[in-house]
């Protein structure tokens, strides 16, 4: 039988990885298909970054949970490929999140 916690982590996978936009749109980056500035690119961006700060910020994870949801390797991709600043404001909101919520969160 599947933990109530495992439960919330499995649904909190889910929600972040439905607009994702690793999975499809930067490959359209890498491809030459679409450029890194984009705005719509951008736009999706910043709101599954939103979506991904909700997600943490509902609380009821355990810090190991939280952990599998870290941000941060989807950020630097972000980062690197030119899509979004390290200074943008829903990247250091995002990490802020992030790093409150593990403080928060019980073992």
């Amino acid at each position: 039988m599947t933990e109530p916690r495992d439960q919330d982590l499995q649904r909190a996978i889910s929600t972040v990885a439905q607009s994702d936009p690793l999975l499809k749109l930067l490959k359209e980056v890498k491809l030459g298909r679409m450029q890194p500035t984009d705005a719509g690119l951008r736009a999706i961006t910043v709101s599954w970054m939103g979506t991904y700060q909700k997600v943490i910020e509902a609380g009821g994870l355990s810090r190991q949970h939280l952990r599998r949801l870290d941000p941060t390797p989807r950020l630097a991709v972000l980062i690197e490929q030119g899509v979004l600043p390290g200074d943008h404001q829903a990247v250091t909101s995002l990490r802020s999140s992030f790093e409150t919520a593990l403080q928060r969160a019980a073992e």
